[in-house]
């Protein structure tokens, strides 16, 4: 009778355990799950190589920015003149929230910033401002410096690095030779645009004698129809030559202050009048609005913005690669190209401390469990860990979908990652504890795979 007892005991537990579809499935069909996870292994090593990285995600923040140039107005002018027309509009937009629509005016300046809920897409955000500032265009002065411009405010804006072009030349020289890198960096796929910072731009100044206009009864827009008709290249027709007929073009735009001082303004009695006679012309620069220093030192700095949903860490590459090749063919030997404020450096980093924090997480479970539940035992909880990375990484381009915004692997999502593999082994853990214990305690009635059917149903 003692002899029976633990095995009616056993039949009965058995009867009361559940299982798992899952597990019955795996159980019944191992070479399928065999082979499932090798395919999510090559997988998820495949994304995890390919997926942009980013050192933080694309957060999309739906605010958008106004601003408005009214040169020549006070504060207060261009509060009443400029602001209020466009914040009366702004306000009245479906979505947006109550008293969120924020002004600052300023001499000459206006800007309005109107935030929207987290449930308005940004482009529909952008396309409802923008109606609504057409409409407060009835309004405004009509003599605006500058019309009212719209654009979201995006962190994807802020520049990624800054390439700095620097040596013994003027600042003409310089930007030419930033020109030129701008153009190789903004052919990269990865890059949005390029912003030159502290480039002087070239201007031409008319400078007029009032005087000498007087006597010669010319205006100011005699002066300025006789610029505007010399400066075109006009078509005069085509030629044929033999078979072929060939177009003939004449260059008639400035190159230079040069060019200027031939044009005629006007004829008097058959003498024509220069502009030279009338204006003293000088090649200069405009009045610079940015200035960039490196090291005590005036520079021509390149702001690289990356476009949204791209790799940081292969951007960087390409640009100290493009940099690389241009100063050694390119350039000259004595121009200075210097990369500052890197933002890969920190992506890079972060990225490589999660990665190396889950590879020694991975080695410490099997070392420790090596001690409490055997070798076997340990490799399969601790291969739970790399496994459950890769699934995770096959279905993280999915997220696209659901948020709308481009998916990155990040210090966010590795950090949670990173999180989850703690539950992910105290479930192996459990799994494998419960499987041998129901095991023990049903010796003769259950196999190893009944034993491991039944804790999986347990656990579930």
């Amino acid at each position: 009778m003692d002899n029976n007892t633990p095995t009616v005991r056993d039949s009965h537990l058995i009867r009361k355990v559940k299982t798992f579809f899952a597990t019955d499935w795996a159980i019944a069909n191992k070479t399928a799950v065999y082979l499932i996870t090798l395919f999510v292994t090559v997988w998820g090593i495949m994304l995890f190589v390919t997926v942009p990285k980013e050192r933080f995600p694309d957060v999309v923040i739906p605010n958008i920015y106004v601003q408005t140039i009214y040169v020549g107005n006070s504060p207060k002018d261009m509060e009443n003149l400029v602001t209020r027309p466009i914040e009366k509009q702004l306000k009245g937009i479906t979505g947006v929230k109550v008293n969120k629509v924020t002004s600052t005016s300023l001499q000459d300046f206006s800007a309005v910033i109107v935030e929207f809920g987290t449930d308005v897409k940004t482009d529909v955000a952008l396309q409802k401002v923008r109606d609504a500032v057409d409409k407060a265009k009835r309004d405004l002065p009509t003599d605006l410096t500058q019309e009212p411009t719209v654009a979201e405010i995006s962190l994807s804006e802020i520049p990624i690095m800054a390439v700095n072009v620097s040596g013994d030349y003027d600042g003409i020289k310089l930007k030419e030779y930033a020109d030129k890198l701008k153009d190789r960096i903004e052919e990269m796929t990865e890059i949005s645009r390029v912003d030159l910072v502290g480039a002087p731009e070239r201007e031409i100044q008319i400078n007029v004698d009032r005087y000498k206009m007087e006597v010669a009864k010319v205006g100011y827009s005699d002066i300025e129809q006789a610029i505007q008709r010399e400066n075109a290249d006009i078509t005069v027709g085509q030629l044929a030559v033999g078979d072929q007929k060939r177009t003939i073009r004449v260059n008639g735009q400035f190159n230079s202050a040069f060019d200027l001082n031939q044009v005629i303004v006007k004829n008097i009695n058959g003498a024509p009048l220069y502009l030279r006679d009338l204006a003293s012309i000088v090649d200069t620069v405009k009045e610079k609005e940015s200035y960039s220093r490196l090291n005590g030192k005036n520079v021509v700095s390149l702001s690289i913005i990356k476009r949204g949903g791209e790799n940081l860490i292969a951007a960087s590459k390409k640009i100290h690669a493009i940099v690389e090749d241009m100063s050694k063919d390119d350039f000259p030997k004595d121009l200075k190209v210097v990369i500052t404020g890197d933002q890969s450096v920190m992506a890079a980093t972060s990225f490589n401390e999660l990665v190396n924090s889950i590879i020694i997480g991975f080695i410490l479970v099997v070392l420790v469990l090596m001690f409490f539940m055997g070798v076997t035992n340990a490799f399969f909880v601790a291969l739970s860990v790399p496994l459950s990375m890769f699934l995770a990484f096959i279905f993280l381009p999915s997220a696209e979908f659901i948020t709308g915004s481009a998916v990155s692997l990040n210090f966010i999502v590795l950090f949670a990652l990173l999180f989850g593999l703690g539950i992910v082994v105290d479930d192996a853990i459990v799994v494998i504890e419960n499987t041998h214990r129901l095991f023990s305690q049903g010796k003769g009635l259950m196999t190893a795979e009944d034993a491991a059917r039944h804790a999986a149903g347990e656990v579930f």
